[in-house]
């Protein structure tokens, strides 16, 4: 088949770059459709107001439930010594909410079903890449099952394990933190009001995110052995042990979804496009979760790659090499900062030493009393 664009994945990244492409042929390969949402998801994401009128433009937020979308109004940071706090005010910012926590299961069916809905996309599900080959006016992606695509423009949105991105010859730098990040969800015994909490432990990060309700999500970070003991953990001991390292706050804590590990990376491709190719979400970028804008960083990779394309000169085909490297250059330095913000964050509150511990805690105390600085980080972080 001959399309405009093939996009390779179809993740939070390659369903909304599918969805937000207009006036474009678009073939979405998929390993298979995204399981209709069953009771609570354990992924969540806190997803940006900046990537919530995104979805809503491509009226995908409208479609979710009301009842699964939580409000984050309010933030608050704990350091290490028990005693550093910065907190993030969603009223002080101008802001209705900070974040909108979705979970990932209703997302993707949203995401999905836009698309089942809209001409010009074709959905191959199940279906994997085998091959790309570049030519000079097109990609050529060979499906496992034999079928064959051209494309002006293939996009890899396929994860860390890039399939698009390796066949292009995209370099990528890939380390493990030796963490897995564990989830779960919780019912509490005291209302969170939108709050979302977070906690550093000199290397572990525990945060707990509202959910509708008295629920929350949990997701912490901590290394591979102590991921497994916590895994193993009747659900009655891992309850006491959440909410003994989150002080008490929420009260006693109750299992509404058996937890999850995911292994932790850090991954950079060395460049985000190629002929005829470029890079979105996972495949271009994996960072640390103790910010919470992996997602929100893919999603600002469609929205940028599809108004790049929807911007281009009429001579200009959407994979014109000089097109993408606008798309490139676009996002280097957003993305660039924000992996530096969070592994810097990471390396600092795990430093052991005691300068370093003291440095951090100072640090989010000075923030906390800089009003300035504060709503700097947050309309940042509200991109």
């Amino acid at each position: 088949m001959n399309t405009d664009v093939a996009i390779v994945g179809a993740g939070l990244a390659g369903l909304a770059l599918a969805r937000a492409l207009r006036g474009l042929s678009v073939a979405l390969v998929a390993a298979a459709r995204p399981a209709p949402p069953a009771g609570l998801d354990a992924r969540v994401y806190a997803i940006t107001p900046g990537n919530a009128a995104f979805l809503a433009d491509l009226r995908v937020w409208q479609a979710l439930p009301p009842e699964r979308l939580t409000p984050v109004r309010a933030m608050r940071v704990f350091g290490d010594d028990g005693a550093a706090v910065l907190e993030f005010d969603a009223y002080r910012a101008g802001a209705d909410a900070l974040a909108w926590i979705v979970e990932d299961s209703w997302l993707q069916e949203a995401l999905w079903r836009s698309l089942e809905a809209r001409d010009g996309v074709t959905l191959l599900a199940p279906a994997q890449c085998e091959r790309l080959e570049v030519e000079p006016r097109h990609a050529g992606i060979r499906l496992e099952d034999g079928r064959e695509i051209q494309a002006k423009l293939a996009v890899g949105a396929d994860g860390a394990r890039s399939r698009v991105r390796e066949q292009a010859g995209i370099a990528a730098t890939d380390t493990s933190y030796a963490q897995s990040a564990v989830v779960g969800n919780f019912a509490c015994a005291r209302e969170h009001r939108n709050t979302a909490f977070q906690w550093f432990q000199g290397g572990p990060v525990l945060a707990l995110l509202p959910l509708p309700g008295r629920q929350v999500s949990m997701v912490w970070s901590v290394d591979e052995a102590q991921a497994a003991r916590l895994l193993a953990l009747e659900p009655a001991a891992l309850c006491r042990e959440v909410a003994a390292a989150s002080g008490g706050l929420l009260g006693d804590l109750a299992p509404v979804t058996a937890p999850r590990a995911f292994p932790l990376r850090r991954l950079s491709a060395e460049r985000r496009v190629a002929p005829r190719v470029a890079l979105a979400g996972d495949a271009a970028h994996v960072i640390h979760p103790l910010a919470g804008q992996g997602a929100n960083l893919g999603l600002q990779d469609a929205r940028e790659l599809a108004a790049v394309l929807a911007a281009r000169e009429p001579q200009r085909d959407p994979g014109d090499f000089g097109l993408l490297r606008r798309y490139e250059r676009a996002r280097a330095r957003d993305v660039l900062a924000m992996d530096a913000t969070v592994h810097g964050l990471y390396r600092l509150f795990g430093a052991a030493a005691a300068p370093a511990a003291r440095l951090r805690n100072a640090g989010l105390n000075l923030a906390d009393r800089l009003p300035v600085l504060k709503n700097l980080l947050m309309r940042q972080a509200m991109t």
